[in-house]
């Protein structure tokens, strides 16, 4: 980061001081964020896992927080239709709209707003000096609200709460950041939905941060989906770490944004812990959409599944950076990568890189990645039963989606990402009769 953004971010804050610790106990930890940040800087292009990111709109972002934002009324207009059986919590800007709420109790699950709360959030500042999760520090000293997840042991809500961010604001009028806080406690399930959309076609900054911690033999799905317009620039950070027999289902889907970052890193800490990471990223035009997912096994028997698609089309580029790490004493891990790229135009680009750095030799590592056109000889054999060319190569974009969503396990969420997803790809009508 360049002396002169980080100056402008240390003096952004102290003008916004006042307004951001009023009422709760986050200074101290607000001040820290910021000192680290100004300390270690932001990511840049030159930077290994950031240099498929485009950096340059952070010249002309207001990171502060925006004053005011659009009427309620507005919005609502705007929200996806919400899932059956799922507590709806809607944050505009980063900051709880209680009116675009329609939340119910669900037995053993506290969500909370953020906003004034006298528990300090969890904080990034550990990973965060390590490099990839810095953007994390900008959320940890700017976010005025979030959600705070509490669940208890052995609770069972897997169908149980939707986060639906919703970003309003210009990027030269305040930033926003959604931030989540998840603790799920042993021998629990959850289901949580998280969606990033837009209520207006503003070129907005949006910063989002997750952190989640998962105990001893709880079981947790999370789905996340980001569909933000075409002029927003969108940074998002999730950190998680797994405790003994804990399982984490991790399914992502990116569509949105002129440029969007996801770096997720997950920490195996505890023995036969298991995470799975599904990742759906659709570009097209000049989109950028890049993911770093990097998963530490530092405990023993623990396992690892990642499942990458992309397609790139137009201008686009669709980057996927997946990065395994065995620890010494992590005797009989498992893990698998699946990652594949497809290109859809002559000028797009697809980037895919499996990464292991393995210090144990009681481990079991593979990996597979591919990237490149449509698969010529599946093409000849639909062109050989008769279908014209553009719905053979309709029918095998899709299906090289449908590997990866078909897991998501919320029929209508699955529904309603199918339906985005062949408007992404220009086939709304041709697909009709498949959705």
């Amino acid at each position: 980061m360049n002396a002169g953004l980080a100056t402008r971010i240390a003096a952004e804050y102290a003008a916004a001081e006042q307004s951001l610790t009023k009422g709760d106990a986050s200074r101290e930890f607000r001040q820290n964020a910021i000192r680290t940040l100004t300390e270690r800087g932001l990511p840049t292009s030159r930077d290994e896992n950031w240099k498929y990111v485009n950096l340059r709109p952070l010249d002309k972002v207001r990171f502060a927080p925006p004053v005011a934002g659009i009427a309620a009324a507005v919005v609502a207009k705007e929200l996806p239709p919400q899932i059956a059986g799922y507590a709806r919590y809607t944050f505009v800007d980063g900051v709880l709209a209680a009116e675009l709420s329609s939340a119910s109790a669900h037995t053993g699950v506290s969500v909370r707003s953020m906003a004034g709360d006298r528990v300090v959030p969890a904080s990034f500042d550990d990973r965060a000096t390590a490099g990839d999760l810095r953007f994390a520090l900008l959320n940890d000293a700017f976010s005025t609200d979030g959600a705070l997840i509490q669940v208890d042991a052995g609770t069972d809500c897997t169908a149980c709460i939707e986060l639906l961010f919703v970003a309003t604001a210009a990027a030269t009028a305040g930033a926003s950041y959604p931030r989540v806080q998840l603790q799920v406690a042993a021998g629990s399930r959850v289901g949580l939905i998280e969606r990033h959309v837009s209520a207006t076609g503003e070129a907005s900054f949006v910063n989002c941060a997750v952190h989640a911690d998962i105990a001893r033999d709880a079981i947790v799905q999370h789905y996340r989906v980001q569909q933000m317009s075409p002029r927003t620039v969108w940074f998002d950070t999730l950190a998680a770490t797994l405790a003994h027999g804990a399982r984490y289902q991790l399914h992502g889907v990116s569509l949105g944004a002129q440029s969007a970052r996801s770096t997720i890193q997950v920490a195996l800490a505890g023995e036969r812990s298991e995470v799975s990471l599904s990742n759906v990223a659709v570009g097209g035009k000049n989109q950028v959409h890049d993911t770093f997912a990097l998963v530490d096994h530092i405990a023993a028997h623990a396992r690892t599944e990642q499942s990458f698609r992309g397609i790139a089309s137009d201008r686009a580029r669709v980057a996927f950076n997946g990065k395994i790490v065995v620890r010494k004493n992590a005797n009989g891990t498992d893990s698998r990568q699946s990652l594949r790229g497809l290109l859809a135009g002559p000028d797009a680009e697809i980037d895919i890189r499996p990464q292991l750095e393995i210090y144990n030799d009681d481990v079991r590592c593979n990996h597979g990645a591919t990237a490149g056109k449509l698969d010529d000889q599946m093409l000849f054999y639909l062109l050989s039963r008769g279908l014209d060319r553009e719905t053979a190569q309709r029918l095998l974009k899709w299906a090289f989606l449908e590997d990866v969503v078909a897991r998501i396990d919320v029929p209508e969420l699955r529904r309603q990402i199918e339906q985005s997803l062949a408007g992404q790809l220009n086939e709304t009508a041709a697909l009709k009769e498949l959705l």
